[in-house]
């Protein structure tokens, strides 16, 4: 376990209303001794929710848009690290408003590591996607483009602020998925729209994705990009799980999705397995001995390994879902 890591620390997350991020910052409230957690978010309302649900006097808000970078380096005053979680994220509406996810994906990260790199953070993990490998759409595309601007960051701190990044799927229960939207509806829901039975997708639960963070943080040199080994599953007998009374409509692949899902491509040459994570270390390093508790700790995989959703050799059973989905 890895929750000794921010003992004593000021954790900044941006995005903090978030699924991920709320819950995240629960989790360090209550596992990890924190000295500070900074809520960093837009949306005023939802941290006057969060300030009623969390009763913590470590705990502070600030309202803010990552899109404005004197506000960014003023919150990140004093903070030793920082979870970027802020993004845009929904397909469609990224689809019909692109520089708007620009704006904040891209640019508004860019202000995030502009303002680290000036207020001398301690050190700061980016949350991306699978739909950052091989994008089809803009928003896996903004992702990409972030992922690249936190790893080269490690160039302007002269490796002094390591910059890194955390790639994982798609988190179960998380807020506007399709999980959320059939459990709010229960038993009345009737009919569901499938998109395509046989696509793949990965999954994993909020937990996993904290002990994720945590082992980045704990372990990143900087520009490693860290990978989860998640289980997949079928999008047809997911809804078998959780609505097998309801009448599936097969809609077929919306604009900007994939049949299967990517989180490590043949051409990342430089990545190692060690536990329940794969690194994937930057090809070119003017530091090599950075990385060497990965030589020697991690096993590099074999030349063209790739990890895909409908090639996985970890699968959620029915059972298994229901329960995560349970919990």
């Amino acid at each position: 376990m890895n929750e000794t890591t921010l003992k004593g620390k000021t954790v900044l997350i941006t995005g903090g209303t978030g699924s991920f991020g709320k819950n995240f910052a629960k989790f360090v409230l209550a596992k990890c001794n924190p000295k500070k957690v900074i809520i960093f978010s837009r949306d005023e309302f939802k941290q006057h929710q969060m300030q009623q649900e969390i009763k913590d006097s470590r705990i502070r808000f600030f309202i803010g848009d990552i899109r404005d970078l004197p506000r960014l380096q003023r919150a990140f005053s004093g903070v030793d690290v920082i979870v970027h979680a802020a993004a845009l994220k929904q397909v469609p509406a990224m689809e019909y408003n692109p520089f708007e996810a620009v704006k904040t994906n891209i640019i508004g990260t860019q202000n995030v590591i502009e303002a680290a790199l000036d207020q001398k953070v301690g050190k700061a993990v980016l949350i991306s996607t699978d739909k950052a490998v091989y994008p089809i759409n803009l928003y896996g595309s903004t992702k990409l483009a972030a992922e690249k601007l936190f790893c080269s960051a490690n160039m302007y701190s002269g490796d002094k602020i390591p910059f890194s990044v955390v790639r994982y799927g798609n988190v179960i229960g998380s807020r506007g998925s399709i999980i959320e939207t059939i459990l709010k509806n229960g038993e009345n829901i009737k009919t569901v729209d499938v998109t395509n039975p046989d696509m793949t997708r990965f999954w994993l639960a909020l937990p996993q994705s904290f002990q994720l963070v945590l082992f980045a943080l704990k372990n990143m040199e900087g520009r490693e990009i860290f990978v989860p080994k998640i289980p997949s599953m079928k999008i047809g007998d997911l809804f078998d799980a959780i609505a097998p009374k309801a009448k599936k409509k097969i809609i077929g692949l919306r604009p900007g999705e994939k049949m299967h899902e990517i989180l490590i491509t043949e051409n990342d040459i430089n990545t190692y397995s060690l536990g329940d994570y794969f690194m994937i270390l930057p090809d070119i390093s003017f530091n090599e001995g950075l990385y060497k508790k990965y030589y020697a700790k991690g096993k590099k995989v074999k030349a063209g390994f790739s990890y895909t959703s409908d090639k996985n050799d970890i699968w959620l059973t029915k059972d298994e879902i229901k329960k995560l989905v349970t919990e």
